[in-house]
């Protein structure tokens, strides 16, 4: 069995209060210690990827939101359809879908800033 490596080395910085207090809190939430914490966080920046459970910079959160957007609008069409007796075509299929990726990242970033104004960021 090989045993891991001990850490030897020690990183330090300083932090206002609030800055300090912000760190605490989001560490805690992700059942961590500060440290440890910080540590993930450091070595996953070090590597150039995303700790466990948080998003980057937010091009992710767009990303993503973008995708579920689309969605949205394609599954309350296809619902609205379906509940007034109208089938789809395939070729009104592929126009809703082009029309709904077409104003994805648009409807997203909205989406994205109307949380952020919500969350009082």
């Amino acid at each position: 069995m090989v045993k891991p490596s001990l850490r030897t080395k020690s990183i330090g910085t300083k932090v206002t209060e609030e800055e300090y207090a912000k760190l605490e809190l989001t560490a805690r939430a992700g059942g961590k210690t500060l440290g440890e914490w910080c540590r993930e966080v450091m070595l996953a920046s070090a590597n150039a990827r995303v700790p466990k459970g948080q998003m980057s910079d937010g091009s992710d959160a767009l990303a993503l939101m973008a995708e579920f957007a689309a969605l949205r609008t394609i599954l309350l069409n296809v619902l609205f359809k379906e509940a007034n007796g109208e089938t789809l075509t395939a070729e009104q299929m592929h126009m809703l879908i082009e029309r709904a990726d077409a104003d994805k990242l648009k409807k997203a970033a909205e989406r994205l800033r109307q949380g952020s104004t919500w969350a009082g960021v």
